[in-house]
């Protein structure tokens, strides 16, 4: 074959192929036309959503709707937002903050039921009563008395009496975050 049919023929057909493509194109340009903010796709407010969002909770009825966005009707600042009542209030100083914790050489940090600790430094051990000992839920295995707890590990508490202390013969204190109950011995 000539070199000037090949050269034609390539250039047909990249021109077919703008052609259908252009053509492909503006029918699937149409597919999509509901722009944000109309009547198909409407922009809605976070005090809409919040309050769909209580409605539902509430079982379908719109308890206290004073017809002003974020209107809490029936609040007394105890944390209850007027609506369901089977849940307790907020308390400020609950369980969820967390605390940073020095443990010298000696002491011993015991955490209440459900406390969590997470070691940021130094060498700690489990300190436990009994055969049960302490979850590890980073790595999923259950930490006795005595082993090691492995630094930035979440360490979760599930009865009174369990705790850490600096492994034996360390001279470094540890830093632990804490969430929940703890003491210090």
């Amino acid at each position: 074959m000539k070199p000037y049919i090949k050269v034609s023929l390539a250039a047909l057909a990249i021109g077919v192929g703008v052609w259908v493509g252009s053509v492909y194109s503006n029918t699937a340009i149409g597919a999509g036309t509901s722009q944000p903010g109309t009547a198909d796709d409407p922009v809605v407010t976070k005090s809409y959503v919040d309050q769909q969002i209580q409605k539902a909770l509430n079982g379908g009825t719109n308890a206290g709707s004073g017809g002003s966005a974020g209107n809490n009707s029936g609040s007394t600042g105890t944390g209850s937002t007027g609506g369901d009542t089977s849940l307790p209030p907020v308390v400020s100083g609950a369980s969820d903050a967390v605390e940073i914790v020095t443990v010298k050489p000696g002491q011993q940090l015991i955490g209440a039921s459900g406390a969590e600790f997470i070691v940021r430094s130094g060498k700690a051990v489990i300190v436990s009563e009994g055969t049960n000992g302490v979850a590890d839920l980073t790595d999923g295995v259950d930490l006795t008395n005595g082993q090691a707890a492995p630094t930035n590990h979440l360490l979760s508490f599930p009865r009174d009496g369990r705790g850490i202390t600096v492994l034996d013969g360390n001279k470094y204190s540890l830093t632990v975050m804490v969430r929940g109950g703890y003491s210090l011995k």
